[in-house]
């Protein structure tokens, strides 16, 4: 019982960029990135709502993905920027518990979203005839909540087993938030459980997702190009390539940070604040810009907007 009243009452320290002269120039830059990321997910989210011919599977799984970026971002996002103003600030032995656990349950769901996501391009691409009853609505929710349920059994996961460690003082972590590779240099006790399960929770399983996500667009690209249309090879093209892009963004930083964990402290903050910040605010320009079926959907409701 004292054990836990002890562990209750640590408070750890986010060193974040506090080596780093001159941060406040970067608040700005970083309060910029996060609005838009709330702006852009918020008009894709409004622009599926309000526009029945976007109401598919596909569309369905882009507002996931859009309500995932908010939530992803908002969870280390704030806790960044107040850091780029104090340097390096203290958190609560709770609200690091809840950090880490809603960090890592946007990022796994997100994670097998996009595997999902090109499952359903290869449907829709290479057996169109049968789309409409392989992707029906009822397997389209079983799908959205069969990511959830992973992403929650993925974070449950990293947060019990990292913190039934004991942790010694000074309690300071070099990152901006809560994570497991600099929890596990400040724990007192064996880690060799925890960096194996880092090794295949995190960094297997997102290699293996990848590796699924590369063969369905192997199948994907080699369909396209028997397309004898040209109108319709441009459009699969420009739809693939947009998940693609989004897929590489999130993948390649993970993948690198948990299965190499000789990475130093200033490239695993890097490289975090590329999937953390700058993704998500990415995610709705790249689908704005990329498919024409949004870009008409916008249009529709800012002239309806107008015309009212």
């Amino acid at each position: 019982m004292e054990k836990d009243n002890f562990t209750l009452v640590i408070k750890f320290t986010l060193l974040g960029f506090s080596e780093v002269q001159g941060l406040q120039i970067f608040f700005t830059l970083f309060l910029a990135i996060y609005l838009l990321t709330l702006l852009g997910n918020a008009i894709i989210l409004f622009t599926i709502r309000l526009s029945p011919q976007l109401h598919s599977p596909m569309y369905y799984f882009l507002s996931e993905l859009s309500l995932l970026d908010v939530c992803y971002s908002t969870t280390t996002v704030p806790k960044m920027m107040a850091g780029f103003i104090n340097g390096s600030q203290s958190i609560s032995y709770q609200s690091c518990v809840a950090q880490l656990y809603f960090f890592h349950f946007c990022g796994g769901t997100e994670g097998f979203l996009l595997t999902v996501m090109a499952f359903d391009r290869y449907v829709a691409i290479c057996n169109p005839l049968r789309y409409s009853s392989i992707m029906s609505k009822m397997v389209c929710a079983q799908f959205m909540a069969g990511t959830c349920l992973v992403g929650t059994i993925h974070s449950t996961i990293q947060t019990v087993l990292t913190f039934r460690l004991p942790y010694c003082g000074p309690y300071e972590l070099e990152h901006y938030f809560c994570d497991v590779p600099p929890l596990l240099k400040v724990a007192c006790a064996d880690t060799s459980i925890n960096k194996v399960v880092i090794m295949i929770n995190v960094g297997v399983v997102a290699l293996c997702c990848f590796i699924l996500i590369a063969g369905s667009y192997a199948h994907i690209v080699a369909t396209i190009l028997k397309m004898r249309s040209e109108e319709g090879k441009r459009k699969a093209f420009s739809t693939c390539t947009a998940h693609l892009i989004v897929v590489l963004t999130l993948y390649v930083p993970c993948v690198l940070i948990y299965l190499q964990p000789a990475t130093t402290n200033s490239v695993q903050k890097v490289m975090s604040i590329f999937y953390t910040a700058i993704t998500p605010a990415l995610n709705p320009i790249i689908y704005s810009l990329r498919s024409e079926e949004i870009k008409r959907a916008m249009k529709k409701l800012v002239f309806r907007k107008v015309s009212s």
